[in-house]
């Protein structure tokens, strides 16, 4: 598997535009357009930063997998994606070296990149994102 780079970290958050607010006020780092990702339940919206973009991420029904995660742990990190050449292939290599997957197959993500996720019990306890453009 080739990772290209670290795509973005993930923030999930209970109200994005109070959180929006936050990182533009003591930061000033302005956010790109808030859109909806109803496949995996969510609100996001990235603000971009000279080296890493953030994502916050905002559940939009109560049985979306963000809010079940805001009720066990909480506001904070949520995932680091990581952009690789080929999701499929990634997967494949990953699910031969004994990896645990959430997804088994690729899925539409924010702006309408190919995702799926590495179960966290695999990484050491970080959800990782792999992310194809």
């Amino acid at each position: 598997m080739k990772i290209k780079r670290v795509s973005h970290i993930s923030i999930a958050v209970k109200r994005l535009e109070s959180h929006l607010e936050i990182f533009e006020r003591l930061f000033g780092l302005p956010h790109g357009e808030i859109t909806d990702v109803p496949s995996q339940g969510v609100r996001v919206a990235f603000i971009d930063t000279p080296n890493i973009r953030i994502e916050l991420i905002e559940p939009t029904s109560e049985t979306a997998t963000v809010q079940k995660f805001l009720a066990k742990r909480g506001e904070g990190l949520h995932h680091i994606s990581f952009e690789v050449e080929d999701v499929a292939e990634s997967l494949a290599m990953l699910s031969e070296s004994g990896a645990g997957l959430i997804d088994h197959e690729a899925r539409t993500g924010a702006e309408g990149k190919r995702v799926a996720f590495v179960h966290p019990m695999s990484t050491g306890g970080v959800l990782i994102e792999l992310e194809e453009e």
